[in-house]
């Protein structure tokens, strides 16, 4: 027995054309057109707070780094609603442990301040996304039947045949890599979005009612490379 019935399935179909999404597997975005993405999470500075010598190093880093670059980039700033539900969780799990019965009134007061505050005001995040891409029209290799072969049926092509998968996926960490090194000159930081984390970023951005309730790892808890 389906979960949904043919109307719903129909419905479900019919949404999917707009999805230009094919796959996600290995950390890497497939699209329709068998172009390959990465996505990069990075770090954010306070600009205004850096001395004026600072901000021109972070600024002619960052000048650097996009003359570097000789394939496009796409850099996506996301504001979502703060999720502070296991937050306050996490609040009333320590004002049970607490054995000081005033520092365990402070917390039970503060965790409502925060649930208050966060019930009458918006309280967003944002995070910033560095995207890269890698198209099977730049690969220069195989004849004129294979690139035929590949303009015909792009994504098919590749999610089909894994050791075409891991060639352009390997040229896709090429360029990662590349942006990494020069991207390390501006003091940020980054880590790249595994397959899990690709799939709750996409279900997010294409269900963006329920996009407060998705968790994308925090950045400073992931395994962040610093150049």
């Amino acid at each position: 027995m389906g979960f949904f019935n043919s109307s719903e399935q129909n419905k479900g179909l019919s949404t999917l054309k707009y999805v230009d999404i094919k796959t996600i597997k290995d950390g890497v975005v497939v699209l329709n057109n068998g172009s390959l993405r990465a996505v990069l999470l990075v770090s954010s500075v306070n600009f205004d707070l850096k001395s004026s010598d600072e901000q021109m190093a972070i600024i002619g880093a960052y000048q650097n780094f996009l003359n570097s670059l000789d394939f496009p980039i796409q850099i996506v700033v996301s504001s979502r609603k703060l999720n502070i539900g296991p937050y306050t969780e996490i609040l009333k799990e320590k004002a049970r442990e607490q054995r000081n019965e005033l520092l365990k009134i402070q917390i039970i007061e503060y965790r409502e301040f925060i649930t208050n505050l966060s019930e009458v005001t918006n309280i967003m995040s944002k995070y910033f996304y560095l995207v890269v891409p890698f198209a099977p029209v730049e690969d220069e290799s195989g004849g004129v039947l294979d690139k035929i072969t590949k303009a015909v049926h792009p994504a098919e092509n590749i999610t089909e045949h894994k050791e075409l998968f891991e060639t352009y996926k390997n040229q896709l960490w090429q360029r990662v890599d590349h942006v990494a090194a020069a991207l390390g000159g501006t003091g940020l930081h980054f880590t790249t979005l595994n397959t899990d984390e690709l799939i709750e970023l996409y279900y997010g951005m294409y269900n963006p009612s329920e996009y407060a309730h998705v968790e994308i790892t925090d950045i400073t808890k992931s395994e962040i490379q610093q150049m």
